[in-house]
């Protein structure tokens, strides 16, 4: 843990605003400290003031609740901005960190082989949303806890070793004299009640990492709902969708009186071992006081020093629940950074390379599974500029990991793909991704500078969705409104408005009636004469659209022929 701890913290303190975090850090501490100072300053009070009420001394009693009041408000500015100014590093680092971990989430398609390794049921929107936050939170929590509580140990030992003076204990004929006895007392109460908390408490590390996986997995179902709706109402699907979620609900319910019942008795020990810790400083200084060797003053400054002791070297037995809570997101955002780094360290050995010709070139390319089954072996294929080509073959022939491996996203082959220097190409999935904003947002993706409005307009009018062409400004769930046949007519004006060279369609035209598929390809060659096209389909309609087939069979073997008119 302590591991995984350091190589998550240590980016943030070397980072290019470490001289910011560092300085922000040590006003926080300072503050810390002078917090610590003015519980000396209050602590002295005590003694002076229950003196002088010991005394009758009523000339004494205004002045030292005016200095009272001065201690105290001054203490509760320092704490208030100690605890501000911590919230502020923790935004900043908060901020850094998240940064971070969404470039390498997005870096090298790491969000996409997460999926193809299966590694994505480890929750990447938890673990970037909420565990970085409770990371941060947690960390800044518990050091500058643990440097406060250190420096109050290192104050209030002085004061109590003093106070506490000598314990003479009879033994036989001997007498054995313990200076500072009130501070050993405390020291040992305080070992044993760490390492009892730490017996106790022990399961919540494993009962808060399960209770966070569980209510992950209870709302990624609720999510999948909501995302498969139409899916889900065509085919009824409300019974099994109910007894899925009641299976996960479940789980969280469990877990989740287990750890209350774990909580319940660390809460039942830390509350009694804090309750103990009141009386019995008054028990070790009764004895002094009746026989009139300490003061009222004395008794109270004495009872209040050793509360802060305790509290000191008490401090893993009250923030055990804070620590599991930690164990826990270090075990979470560890595990998540370990498949980051997993999918990080997966290079593939298919070349990429432009060339001065206007053609795609297959090289040798060797088209293979996780597992390492070939799907397609030593394809040699030139696809000249300007053609149409489908690729064919049955369901798990490979045809779509075809496409993958030429856009580079699928990293599992080997061999060589040449593509034509300074030449875009738009690949188009079978289900078009629409991104969250506006209709305009949607249609102009994955463009960074969006076109006019007029041609945006055309674009529409061109595939049949004129209709739309008032409504761009219009923020909503797009990908709920348009039918899967309206979003692929989107993804064709996308290929309208960004004028690639080369178009790869996986399945593009699934969704639309043959007479509409005929109008997009139509569309292409009219509006893009030059355009190259490789698309991935089933319907026999489709040799009419293409001048040459590469096909599959799914066992390593291809053919690459003409297409007959």
């Amino acid at each position: 843990m302590q591991h995984i701890l350091w190589t998550l913290s240590k980016g943030y303190w070397v980072s290019e605003h470490k001289w910011k975090a560092i300085g922000l850090l040590t006003v926080v501490i300072l503050l810390n400290f002078a917090a610590v100072y003015l519980l000396v300053l209050i602590n002295d009070w005590y003694n002076v003031f229950y003196n002088a009420l010991q005394a009758y001394q009523a000339d004494s009693f205004w002045p030292l609740v005016g200095r009272f009041t001065l201690l105290a408000f001054m203490y509760i500015v320092v704490s208030v901005y100690a605890i501000y100014l911590r919230q502020m590093l923790q935004i900043k680092w908060r901020t850094w960190m998240t940064d971070k971990y969404l470039v390498r989430w997005m870096k090298n398609r790491s969000y996409y082989r997460l999926q193809v390794l299966g590694s994505d049921a480890d929750n990447p929107d938890q673990r970037i949303s909420e565990d970085i936050n409770q990371f941060v939170s947690l960390t800044l929590q518990l050091f500058v806890g643990l440097l406060k509580q250190l420096t109050t140990l290192a104050a209030f030992a002085v004061v109590l070793w003093n106070l506490s003076g000598v314990l003479t204990v009879p033994v036989g004929g001997h007498e054995f004299q313990i200076y500072g006895y009130m501070l050993w007392f405390s020291l040992i109460y305080s070992v044993v009640g760490t390492y009892l908390a730490h017996k106790v408490g022990r399961k919540l590390i494993g009962l808060n990492f399960d209770q966070q996986r569980y209510e992950a997995d209870f709302r990624f179902s609720m999510m999948r709902v909501r995302e498969n709706s139409e899916s889900i109402a065509f085919y009824g699907g409300e019974q099994p969708e109910k007894k899925g979620f009641s299976k996960r609900f479940a789980k969280v319910i469990s877990n989740f009186w287990s750890l209350m019942r774990q909580t319940k008795l660390l809460n039942f020990y830390v509350n009694g071992y804090a309750q103990l810790a009141i009386i019995v400083p008054l028990v070790m200084a009764a004895p002094k006081y009746f026989s009139g060797a300490m003061a009222l003053g004395g008794l109270m400054q004495t009872v209040s020093a050793f509360g802060r002791v305790q509290d000191a070297l008490s401090y893993f037995v009250t923030s055990y629940d804070t620590i599991a809570q930690l164990a826990a997101v270090l075990k979470r955002l560890g595990g998540f950074t370990g498949h980051m780094e997993e999918v990080e360290d997966i290079e593939s050995d298919v070349e990429h390379i432009s060339h001065a010709g206007g053609s795609l070139t297959l090289d040798g390319l060797n088209v293979k599974l996780p597992d390492g089954r070939v799907l397609a072996g030593n394809v040699d294929v030139d696809i000249a500029g300007g053609s149409a080509v489908l690729i064919t073959g049955a369901s798990g022939a490979g045809k779509s990991t075809m496409l993958r491996t030429i856009a580079g996203i699928w990293p599992y082959g080997d061999g060589r793909i040449s593509m034509p220097e300074g030449e875009k190409a738009l690949f188009l999935p079978q289900r078009p991704y629409l991104p969250l904003g506006s209709l305009r947002d949607a249609i102009t993706y994955p463009l960074a500078a969006a076109p006019d409005d007029d041609a945006i307009r055309s674009a529409l009018d061109q595939v049949g969705m004129g209709t739309f062409a008032d409504k761009l400004d219009d923020i909503d769930e797009w990908s709920r409104i348009l039918s899967l046949g309206e979003q692929q007519r989107i993804a064709f004006a996308r290929v309208l408005l960004v004028k690639p060279q080369w178009v790869f369609l996986d399945e593009a035209t699934s969704a639309l009636d043959e007479p509409r598929e005929k109008e997009m390809y139509e569309l292409l060659r009219r509006e893009l004469p030059d355009i190259s096209i490789v698309s991935v389909g089933h319907r026999s309609t489709l040799f009419k659209r293409h001048d040459t087939e590469l096909h599959l069979d799914g066992d390593g073997k291809w053919e690459f022929r003409p297409i007959m008119a």
